[in-house]
């Protein structure tokens, strides 16, 4: 009887494996997080604050010190800051009524973008139905259409329904336009939704309209308030469609500061005051709903 041969182990130095290589995207991954980086972030921060508080000085000056020097001479002269270029903005009509349409306009975009793309995500998400895939598909098609290809087609079908220049015409044009990337936005987050809870909840008798409002919604709040932030800068910002479609009563500030601007040399106050009121509204809707924004762009990361 032969006794078996006893291989000794091979040396540990065999069998460490060799470092695994790093691709590029790690490498700049790990670059990303070096002092320097952050140092030089900051600074790219810093650039874009610079103008946002240039405008926020030059709102607080008056006239004559914004036509005569610039806004930097106010770190030595500080006693030239007023609050007279915003009484006399709120005093002013036609800004206040532009103002309040651009409120009308975007809060029911806002919503309804909201409201109508959450209830078809969650259709083309968990409901079976004929043609879904197909018309799906129509649905991300629509995000490539050039928005400027509609407006004279648009324009003249709410001139034969006899709602152009109306704040409803304006809605309508941004709600229909919004909905296919809101759509596609919130069915890429609805899809990632456990089926085993949508399944519990239907065996416990609830129907789609209760799993949708109970399940499905606060699941789906990062991605909601995301599309919320997305839809509201959109709408708020814009110029080219209510420069269409709006008429003298229903133009918003967007539209109403662009026709200032042509008399710049002599209303810089107006649209410096004008302009910051138009910039401090979407700063508070952001930095209200940040927790939640950043919440739905990690979790669509991680997808």
């Amino acid at each position: 009887m032969t006794t078996p041969t006893v291989v000794p182990p091979a040396p540990i130095e065999a069998r460490i494996d060799s470092p695994i290589r790093r691709n590029v995207f790690n490498r700049i991954s790990t670059a990303a997080g070096s002092p320097l980086i952050e140092v030089f972030l900051a600074l790219v921060a810093l650039i874009w604050i610079v103008p946002a508080f240039g405008l926020l000085v030059a709102s607080l000056r008056p006239e004559s010190a914004n036509s005569s020097t610039g806004w930097w001479t106010i770190f030595s002269k500080p006693s030239e800051l007023t609050f007279d270029n915003y009484q006399t903005l709120l005093s002013n009509n036609d800004i206040t009524k532009s103002f309040f349409n651009t409120i009308l306009i975007t809060v029911p975009a806002t919503l309804l973008v909201i409201i109508i793309g959450a209830m078809a995500a969650y259709a083309f998400s968990w409901l079976e139905f004929p043609g879904r895939d197909v018309l799906f598909v129509v649905v991300i098609g629509l995000l490539v259409v050039p928005i400027q290809i509609a407006l004279i087609p648009i324009a003249q079908l709410f001139g034969d329904l006899h709602v152009f220049g109306s704040i409803p015409s304006i809605v309508l044009f941004h709600v229909s336009f919004g909905l296919p990337f809101a759509i596609f936005l919130l069915r890429n987050f609805f899809v990632g939704i456990p089926r085993e809870l949508l399944e519990a909840a239907r065996m416990d008798g609830a129907t789609e309209w209760r799993i949708f409002s109970t399940v499905v919604l606060p699941l789906g709040l990062p991605a909601i308030a995301s599309l919320g932030i997305f839809q509201f800068l959109w709408v708020w910002n814009d110029l080219l469609v209510g420069l269409i479609f709006a008429d003298a009563g229903s133009k918003p500030l967007t539209v109403y500061l662009s026709g200032q601007a042509r008399q710049f040399g002599a209303n810089v106050d107006v649209l410096s005051s004008g302009s910051f009121l138009s910039l401090i509204v979407p700063l508070i809707v952001f930095f209200a709903f940040q927790r939640f924004f950043i919440q739905g762009m990690m979790a669509g990361s991680v997808k």
